[in-house]
């Protein structure tokens, strides 16, 4: 099964910190991820929090494997000072489902770049949206742990809160009412029923969550943000 990988760029300013890899008085933050609604949701974030000092440099996508996502989280991590590794596992569950037996799957094989990343990186934050980014929408609106099997089945229950709901660029940023901007208001409520469910247990991966909190609770961005929560 193949993904598609999207690379975006995110230059931060360093307050009171050493220069940093590629821009001096900048931190660099890179985000690896398999689809293109987290790029435009972070476009999104980007456009309208201009106080934040964010410029975006998205690369053109790519059709990748875990294996080659993990080696260009690792890649990264020679020019930028921290990478984000956005994982959807909607692709990787019926990848699960559909593995003949004696084959690795695709989340034993995610399982094993995930302990990879633990023990020997300090500077990569792994996320993992299950099955996709729109339960991180969901938690905007309700506290949650329900499991979907696919994105199509949590589409249901969002789009009693997002009636008009599309998987489409024209959705995302449409001017003065883009995704970023309906979500704002309950970013707070997000992050903390994010933090009440449970980490991603590979024993028992049927368990929906997100972790874009990850994200927004970063020292560096959590700072900058500050005024979202209040």
């Amino acid at each position: 099964m193949e993904y598609q990988i999207l690379v975006i760029i995110i230059l931060i300013l360093k307050m009171n910190q050493t220069k940093s890899i590629q821009t001096k008085g900048k931190l660099s933050f890179a985000f690896v991820v398999d689809g293109q609604c987290e790029s435009w949701y972070i476009r999104m974030l980007k456009r309208n929090e201009k106080d934040l000092n964010i410029t975006l440099n998205p690369k053109l996508p790519e059709k990748k494997k875990i294996a080659e996502q993990y080696e260009q989280v690792v890649k990264l991590l020679e020019r930028y000072d921290k990478v984000f590794w956005i994982i959807d596992f909607d692709s990787i569950n019926k990848e699960n489902r559909e593995a003949k037996k004696r084959t690795k799957t695709e989340l034993q094989v995610f399982r094993e770049y995930y302990a990879k990343i633990k023990k020997k990186y300090t500077n990569v934050e792994v996320i993992i949206n299950n099955p996709c980014l729109e339960y991180w929408y969901l938690l905007h609106f309700e506290t949650t742990n329900k499991y979907f099997a696919t994105c199509n089945d949590l589409l249901k229950p969002l789009k009693k809160h997002i009636p008009n709901y599309e998987k489409t660029q024209t959705f995302y940023t449409k001017q003065n009412n883009d995704i970023y901007l309906r979500l704002k208001p309950h970013l707070p409520q997000a992050i903390a029923n994010a933090n009440k469910l449970q980490e991603f247990d590979f024993e028992n991966p049927q368990r929906g969550l997100s972790q874009m909190q990850f994200f927004f609770e970063t020292d560096e961005i959590k700072r900058l943000f500050n005024h979202v929560s209040h």
